[in-house]
């Protein structure tokens, strides 16, 4: 671990610590998070709580190794940037991987939570384990994409025994329960998790599916859905409705490509409602899955354009 203070610091802060503009974002942050993922810390000198954060996440990011970089942008000198994210608050901090938005927080966190913070985001470019396990959780991934649900969850259970705070088995455990139709089940589990993986992408995955299927439950008839949004292209509620009906439908794609076509004509329709309709897709889906990689570019275009 680097000792503060001295040009080591200094130099070991040049590579993975960096002060970033509108001019450079491109380069710094999108395309430096196709190597490794980018962690940036939107702040501004006018908060005390700005303050309070940048040193403990510039801190914990150095820990890392340089498994993640860290970008700093000062709203004020990018308010342009700034505009176009939508900014709610300060701080607030976004992680990017291969060019995509992957995690984020506002706010303050304490230096524990920005260090599971810092290695979830680490853990994208391929830095995590799972020790002996990998199998076992691929054997119980396996059977539920076949469809054997009863046999994963005894398999998830299993693992569950032997580490009982392992975020991939509590999440596929949830996954099962939600594929068995237990919603109230999969719910129960969610609001059970160990504080040290409540918030891992993992079990953020399966709170995103569960959400996803009390939404199907409700979901209404594609057919007269689709002929509201023809009929109107500028319904907006019709074509969340239909993206949601899609969704229940299993046209994930669909669902992705309506969404996305509500975001493009009104990005702030219903408080953002498109946007985080498609996050919660996104999240739902694996992050290697082609409809989550090519969807979080295509947003992404939209955001930054």
């Amino acid at each position: 671990m680097l000792e503060l203070g001295g040009t080591n610091k200094q130099a070991a802060q040049g590579d993975v610590i960096r002060d970033v503009t509108e001019a450079d974002f491109m380069a710094e942050v999108i395309e430096a998070s196709q190597q490794v993922p980018v962690i940036v810390d939107f702040w501004s000198p006018r908060f005390e709580a700005c303050k309070q954060l940048s040193p403990a996440l510039e801190k914990a990011v150095q820990a890392a190794g340089g498994k993640v970089r860290l970008a700093r942008l000062n709203v004020d000198q990018s308010p342009q940037l700034a505009a176009q994210l939508r900014l709610q608050s300060l701080p607030t901090v976004y992680a990017f991987w291969q060019g995509q938005p992957a995690d984020g927080f506002q706010g303050v966190m304490a230096p524990g939570e920005l260090k599971q913070f810092v290695d979830r985001v680490a853990a994208l470019g391929g830095e995590g384990g799972d020790g002996g396990l990998a199998e076992a959780l691929e054997a119980a991934e396996q059977m539920l994409a076949e469809g054997a649900v009863a046999d994963a969850a005894q398999t998830f259970a299993a693992i569950l025994g032997e580490d009982a705070n392992n975020a991939a088995a509590f999440g596929g455990m949830v996954r099962a329960h939600i594929k068995m139709g237990e919603l109230d089940k999969a719910e129960a589990l969610l609001n059970n998790a160990h504080a040290e993986i409540a918030s891992s992408p993992e079990i953020d995955a399966a709170r995103a599916q569960l959400d996803l299927a009390r939404q199907a439950a409700e979901a209404g008839p594609v057919e007269e859905l689709r002929a509201r949004v023809d009929a109107d292209p500028d319904d907006h509620q019709a074509r969340f409705d239909l993206a949601q009906a899609l969704y229940a439908n299993g046209e994930v794609q669909g669902a992705v490509d309506e969404l996305l076509e509500l975001f493009r004509r009104d990005r702030d329709w219903n408080d953002g409602a498109a946007k985080t309709q498609l996050f919660k897709i996104f999240d739902a889906l694996k992050p290697t899955d082609p409809i989550a990689q090519q969807g979080r570019r295509r947003l992404s275009s939209m955001i930054f354009a």
